[in-house]
């Protein structure tokens, strides 16, 4: 693993698995801290006055990092919750980026409900890491090509007949992908992070007529998305803000 691999796990369950936030900080966070996180203010003062709440509110926490690879100076995570014996379960994706030395010094997630297993099963590192740019360029056209223009008619050009979908509701195969994807609008693709045969995006998108902030995941084969993890987040109101906003 890489530097910035390794410490953004080490943030993510030193600082809020373990219950060490404060050390946390000190040893994974750069010189800034940008943080897009709903609820969280910038800077390691935020994460410390968030987390020290958090971790007295939930003082049994089970988090596991399901999936996590690195691109470059960004780093994505998949990680899923079960806080006070099951009271909450949560599934997140994350993108941090890191600075120079590896240390984390922006980040964006995005949280949705655990209801389902499926929503964290299947392969859980990546595969053909030479294929990373290949993966990246087939999601980049799917999301141009696709998904920010709603041509739910072309979704066979990138997606598998047979796609796994790990979304609650959603059935596996292309017709059940295609009839989810009619009830939203891609408005942007934000940030693009891949590893072999798996790639993340972060997407600002219109759910149903609400902004609503979508990471997935993409695990691609045979030139088609062959697999799909997806969480969704409204997008708070400006005057909720604490930070910069989700994107």
């Amino acid at each position: 693993m890489t530097t910035a691999l390794d410490n953004a796990r080490a943030l993510y369950l030193t600082g809020i698995r373990d219950g060490h936030p404060r050390e946390a900080v000190e040893r994974y966070l750069g010189e800034r801290y940008i943080q897009h996180s709903t609820g969280v203010k910038d800077g390691g003062d935020g994460f410390i006055e968030f987390f020290e709440a958090f971790i007295e509110r939930n003082p049994d926490r089970q988090i596991e990092i399901i999936r996590s690879f690195a691109d470059g100076d960004l780093v994505f995570l998949h990680a899923a919750q079960s806080l006070n014996g099951g009271g909450s379960r949560w599934i997140t994706m994350d993108i941090l980026q890191a600075d120079e030395d590896g240390r984390m010094i922006e980040h964006w997630d995005v949280i949705a409900e655990w209801v389902d297993d499926r929503q964290i099963d299947g392969p859980a590192a990546p595969v053909g890491l030479d294929r990373t740019a290949e993966s990246k360029a087939l999601v980049e056209r799917y999301a141009a090509d696709v998904l920010t223009q709603g041509r739910t008619d072309r979704v066979a050009d990138y997606v598998a007949e047979d796609i796994v979908a790990h979304e609650p509701g959603v059935a596996d195969g292309i017709e059940a992908m295609t009839a989810s994807l009619a009830r939203m609008r891609y408005i942007e693709a934000v940030l693009v992070a891949g590893s072999g045969d798996m790639v993340g995006m972060l997407s600002r998108v219109d759910l149903d007529g609400t902004e609503t902030a979508v990471m997935d995941l993409f695990r691609v084969a045979g030139g088609r998305v062959a697999e799909h993890w997806t969480v969704r987040e409204p997008v708070p109101p400006a005057e909720e803000l604490v930070n910069g906003g989700k994107f």
